[in-house]
């Protein structure tokens, strides 16, 4: 676990940079609401509505991200109002936090930008929920959001705006379904059911701090598309929970609420949160565990007895996001895993298509952006694939297909991106076997990604290695080679499915 955090790779320091600014942003969000007078419950809602800003927004242009980040206080102050207005009305507050939890999983649909949005809504509910909001404190906090949102605004636009400098990337959506067939449809359902469960246990646990157990079926339904998905995400949400629990008993039960020091950590758990997300989960979800004990501390009310509960109401949380992923219109594992395996692969023909264009001479071909499509591509391939490949799982002959697959699809990357870096030196020169071998790719992937029934039998392929003087025919070699040995896992017999439906 230690070795995916620190050890993983960082194409052009993104996480690095995603993290540096995250604390820049929230960091000057909260010092303008502190030193415009607003209360310490409205620099802390002020400074969550940064960081959301700034984690959720993940439009593919940057002028898309500024009319997301625009948009955030339409769905935000309606939603904070609403929730201080039912504050001493448990029933109509429970309904209503019930209904924005499913409106905001069915805004998936509408890609990024609802998805942004729908998790700004929730967490402006749970929000009031975590400081306990009334009415009379509402213009103050619609200040703090305000300037909370511009502070954040300029530090990601005007002041640190690194991704002016990178191609476009779309981040990628499920297939595209009508009623139920829909993943998006299936999971608003899924996720009410969840949160309904587990407000209902979590208020017999506790009528105070009930809201975490809702929060943790939200956050474990966010950016999971399968039951596999959800399950591996909640066992993770769990043990982060209980990681960030014990280091809260070290770090942040004997600080009491030290104004200096707290601030400090709260400002390493940040940078934790947006350095770590992309690829732990469960070190993410140590540092928002972190944070929130460390934010209990400022508000002078965090003890031990407060931790325990803590990880009492996640398990709830997580239990209910099993049971509705379990039994309420459940989406199937290897439908949802296949369906972006094809969309990797398509994306690596693309990408080695309009590379071996651009050494053909062509002045409009350009594999930058597919190469850039292809990353988010295969990170949602792993997220797939995670209940395969978790230590936990018992299916070995499947595990080690799927640990296979993941391997040849970084193959499969590592040679495009090294094909696309030749292909963008104005002195490369054309070799009229960059089409030959590319007509190999192209019927290569096709061969994969065909239905079952039409694809030709596997056969043996000989892959030749070029002269060393030719890195273009190189790499595609290599990318041959990966395709030929993606089809054993792949084509695997039929009854024995690389993940069971």
């Amino acid at each position: 676990m230690l070795k995916r955090v620190f050890v993983a790779p960082d194409p052009g320091l993104l996480r690095l940079r995603s993290a540096t600014r995250a604390v820049l942003g929230i960091g000057l969000a909260v010092t303008v609401c502190a030193f415009t007078g607003h209360s310490l419950v409205a620099a802390i809602t002020g400074g969550l509505a940064a960081l959301l800003a700034l984690f959720t927004v993940t439009d593919a242009t940057v002028r898309g991200q500024l009319v997301t980040t625009a948009l955030l206080p339409a769905v935000g102050f309606p939603v904070l109002a609403v929730a201080a207005l039912l504050h001493d009305h448990p029933v109509g507050r429970d309904a209503v936090f019930v209904a924005v939890v499913g409106a905001g999983v069915y805004a998936r649909r509408w890609g990024p930008r609802g998805h942004a949005l729908g998790v700004f809504a929730f967490m402006t509910f749970f929000a009031t929920q975590f400081l306990h909001t009334v009415p009379d404190q509402l213009p103050e906090l619609y200040t703090a959001v305000t300037l909370a949102l511009l502070a954040a605004a300029t530090v990601r636009f005007a002041v640190w705006c690194y991704e002016l400098r990178l191609p476009a990337v779309s981040v990628p959506v499920p297939p595209s379904a009508r009623g139920l067939a829909r993943a998006t449809t299936r999971q608003a359902i899924q996720a009410t059911a969840g949160s309904a469960f587990a407000l209902l246990v979590g208020q017999l646990l506790s009528e105070q701090r009930w809201y975490w157990a809702v929060g943790a079926t939200w956050w474990i339904f966010v950016n999971t598309t399968s039951r596999g998905e959800t399950l591996v995400r909640g066992f993770r949400r769990a043990l982060g929970t209980v990681l960030g629990i014990a280091l809260g008993l070290v770090v942040a039960v004997p600080l009491h609420g030290a104004l200096v020091p707290t601030v400090a950590l709260v400002a390493v758990s940040v940078f934790g949160i947006f350095y770590t997300a992309a690829v732990s989960y469960t070190w993410m979800m140590l540092a928002v565990t972190l944070m929130a004990g460390l934010l209990y501390g400022l508000l002078g009310v965090l003890d031990p007895a407060l931790l325990a509960l803590r990880f009492a109401e996640t398990g709830v949380g997580a239990l209910g996001a099993a049971l509705a992923v379990l039994f309420v219109l459940p989406v199937t594992t290897h439908a949802t895993t296949d369906a972006w395996i094809q969309r990797a692969l398509r994306c690596v023909h693309r990408c080695t298509a309009e590379a071996a264009a651009r050494l053909a001479g062509s002045t409009t071909a350009d594999p930058a952006p597919h190469v850039a499509e292809l990353a988010p591509l295969l990170s949602r391939v792993r997220l797939s694939l995670a209940p395969l490949v978790h230590p936990l799982s018992p299916l070995r002959a499947r595990k080690e297909r799927a640990r296979q697959v993941l391997a040849l699809l970084d193959d499969c990357a590592r040679e495009v991106r090294g094909l696309a870096s030749i292909a963008a030196d104005p002195e490369a020169s054309h070799d009229a076997r960059l089409t030959a071998a590319c007509q190999r790719v192209e019927a290569a992937v096709e061969a994969l990604t065909a239905p079952r029934s039409t694809r030709p039998a596997a056969a043996a392929v000989a892959v030749s290695q070029p002269p060393a003087a030719e890195p273009a025919l190189v790499h595609l070699h290599g990318l041959e080679r990966a395709l030929a040995d993606l089809s054993a896992p792949l084509r695997g017999s039929p009854r024995s499915e690389l993940v069971d439906a």
